[in-house]
């Protein structure tokens, strides 16, 4: 008898672990690439390198009355098996009623399991919308996947790390994009297949765009970045930054301090409330600091700190600091390179 009860356990294990098997071989993912004139938002990249990290097939999706630009682009890139190309205005600047719609009708036909985009605020603004018409929860911001269920997640500013486990039939989830690399390019190209008609209309409409247009490498890409904080004391004293900046080709950014006290454009913001960065190198110059700054480019690979406060908790991340005040120490330095 107990022989018996144990050939059916072990006949129940075995038959669980087949579905297991054939449940990860239906995994499928899903990458929103958001189009910009007609090239593309870098990101996508990074989100589709994140998705690779799960076994299936990778669906690139692009949307816009100039997506077919952009399509060729990211057939281009390894580990994307097929382009959805959705080639209309009503997906231009991917406003969430329509792009979310989208998606939904592409996750139904495609029979994706999982859904990727950047963590920027495009994803931010669809992937929501999209995870409420799903009845899924979201998972935001991931940094790390652990299966197919399962993602890493920094909460509290980055000061804990949690780890997510989902049930949801669908996973709907954004990227940091400075936890995975960019997807490089492949010497082969994926097919690319038109989008089916949607019945969706905005209930929104895009006004205009104000973008500060600068020489400078863009702040999200840049190699380098010079930031500059409360310390500089003024918009005319924030000019040294922007000499450093140009001096070593750097991208420029700046504290929440320095924004709110009007030294510079908002679109320079590095945090958790502005941009999340991870350049070669990062100099913060009169920033102190504080948490959700340091959320914004403590992943940078080398990071130098210049302020006239020792205690200064920017000190604590920093490779390389200097103790004294900028504005004798920047114009030395810029002397030097």
């Amino acid at each position: 008898m107990l022989g018996s009860i144990r050939n059916a356990v072990l006949k129940q294990h075995s038959t669980l672990g087949r579905f297991y098997a054939v449940q990860r071989s239906g995994l499928s993912s899903l990458v929103f690439v958001e189009t910009k004139g007609s090239g593309f938002e870098e990101g996508a990249l990074n989100a589709i390198s994140a998705a690779r990290k799960l076994s299936g097939p990778v669906t690139a999706v692009v949307a816009g009355s100039s997506a077919d630009a952009a399509a060729q682009t990211i057939a281009k890139v390894d580990g994307v098996s097929k382009v959805v190309v959705a080639k209309d205005a009503i997906f231009d600047h991917a406003l969430p009623e329509t792009t979310a719609a989208l998606l939904k009708a592409l996750q139904e036909s495609e029979g994706a399991t999982h859904i990727f985009a950047p963590h920027s605020a495009a994803g931010k603004n669809v992937m929501p919308r999209l995870a409420a018409l799903l009845d899924a929860q979201q998972i935001s911001d991931i940094i790390a996947i652990e299966g197919e269920d399962t993602f890493v997640r920094p909460v509290y500013a980055g000061n804990a790390i949690a780890t997510v486990k989902t049930s949801d039939k669908i996973k709907v989830v954004t990227v940091r994009t400075t936890a995975f690399p960019p997807a490089a390019e492949s010497s082969e190209t994926a097919e690319q297949v038109q989008a089916p008609a949607i019945d969706a209309k905005p209930m929104s409409k895009w006004i205009k765009e104000d973008v500060a247009k600068s020489d400078r490498p863009d702040l999200a890409s840049a190699k380098r970045v010079v930031s500059g904080g409360r310390a500089v004391k003024s918009a005319e004293g924030f000019k040294i930054i922007y000499d450093l900046a140009d001096k070593i080709g750097a991208g420029v950014g700046a504290s929440r301090a320095a924004v709110d006290a009007g030294y510079c454009d908002n679109s320079l913001q590095v945090g958790q409330t502005g941009r999340i960065i991870a350049p070669e190198l990062y100099i913060g110059i009169g920033i102190s600091g504080a948490i959700q700054h340091l959320a914004g480019m403590k992943d940078s690979k080398v990071i130098v700190a210049i302020n006239k406060d020792a205690d200064a908790p920017i000190f604590q991340i920093a490779d390389y600091g200097l103790v004294g005040d900028l504005f004798t120490i920047v114009p030395e330095l810029m002397e030097k390179v």
